[in-house]
C-alpha cells in the first residue's frame, strides 16, 4: 500500500523524471552528515522533522515521491551500484536496498541548512546487523552479528577510517536462511568471529587509538543510545545490551 502511494502521479511538478533520477545520482555522502550537532546535544537536529498538514504540496516532497518511483524501477545491480557510489551498505534483498536508498535520498532532501561550526571533530556512524527470523515474535532475542563503524571528519566531510568486525551469536549460533538473505552475512563469517564482549573491546581499543574522547570530540550516529547500556533501533541491540549490560558512559563523555 505504501509503495502505491509513493508511485502515485503528482501534478504540475515541473520536474522531468530523467532530471530527478539524475539528481539522485548526484547526491553526495557529505550532505548526509553535514547536519552536525552544536552544544553537545547528540540527538538535536539529526533526524528530519515529520511533515505537517499541507507539506506535501511543497516541491521537496514531490521530488521525494518522484525519486521513490525512480528507485522502484531500478534493478538490483543498479541499486547496488548507487549504494556503492554513496558508500552505503550493499547487502540484502532488493526491497532492503530500495528502502536504504530511499531513506538516504529523503534525508538529503529534508536536511536543514547549517552555518555554525561543527561541535564535534568526528562522527562515528554505526549500522549494526543482528540475528532475525521471518516474522519475529515479540519476545525474540536479537544478537548483534556485525559491528561496523565509519569515522567521518566533520570539517572535511571525508571518511578517514573504518572499523568492521563480525560477531558470533551465542544464544542462537545458527543463522536463519531469512537472516542470511536479508543481511548478506553467512554462517561461516559468524562462526569464525569473536563474541560481542571481545568485539566491543576491539572497538574501544580502536577508538582510543584514534584519540576519540581525549584529543578529539566525537558523537556516535546510529539509531539511538539511551540509559547506561547500548540500545539502538528497537530490538536490534537493546536485547544485546540487556544480555551483556555493557555501559557506554565513557563513550558519551565528549
Amino acid at each position: 500500500m505504501e509503495e502505491q502511494k509513493e508511485n502515485r502521479p503528482l501534478q504540475n511538478t515541473g520536474c522531468q523524471e530523467e532530471e530527478l533520477c539524475g539528481s539522485i545520482k548526484n547526491v553526495e555522502l557529505s550532505a548526509g552528515v553535514k547536519r552536525m550537532v552544536s552544544g553537545g546535544q547528540e540527538d538535536k537536529g539529526i533526524h528530519p522533522t515529520k511533515p505537517s498538514a499541507g507539506d506535501f504540496s511543497d516541491p521537496v516532497y514531490k521530488e521525494i515521491a518522484f525519486a521513490n518511483g525512480c528507485i522502484n524501477r531500478m534493478g538490483k545491480d543498479e541499486l547496488k551500484a548507487k549504494l556503492t557510489e554513496l558508500k552505503l551498505d550493499t547487502r540484502g534483498v532488493k526491497d532492503v536496498l530500495k528502502k536504504r536508498l530511499k531513506n538516504y535520498y529523503k534525508k538529503q532532501k529534508l536536511k536543514q541548512p547549517n552555518d555554525f561550526e561543527a561541535y564535534y571533530d568526528y562522527i562515528c556512524v554505526i549500522d549494526f546487523e543482528a540475528t532475525c527470523e521471518e516474522g519475529n515474535t515479540p519476545d525474540y532475542i536479537h544478537e548483534i552479528i556485525e559491528f561496523p563503524i565509519v569515522l567521518v571528519n566533520t570539517r572535511t566531510m571525508d571518511i578517514e577510517e573504518t572499523f568492521q568486525r563480525y560477531v558470533r551469536p551465542e544464544l542462537k549460533p545458527k543463522l536463519s536462511e531469512f537472516c542470511i538473505n536479508l543481511t548478506g552475512i553467512t554462517q561461516e563469517l559468524v562462526d569464525k568471529a569473536d563474541t560481542f564482549p571481545v568485539v566491543l573491546q576491539s572497538v574501544v581499543d580502536w577508538m582510543r587509538e584514534k584519540e576519540l574522547g581525549t584529543k578529539f570530540k566525537y558523537a556516535i550516529l546510529t539509531d539511538g543510545i539511551e540509559n547506561k547500556c547500548l540500545r539502538t533501533g528497537g530490538a536490534t541491540t537493546r536485547t544485546q545490551a540487556t544480555l551483556e549490560c555493557i555501559g557506554l558512559l565513557g563513550f558519551r563523555s565528549v
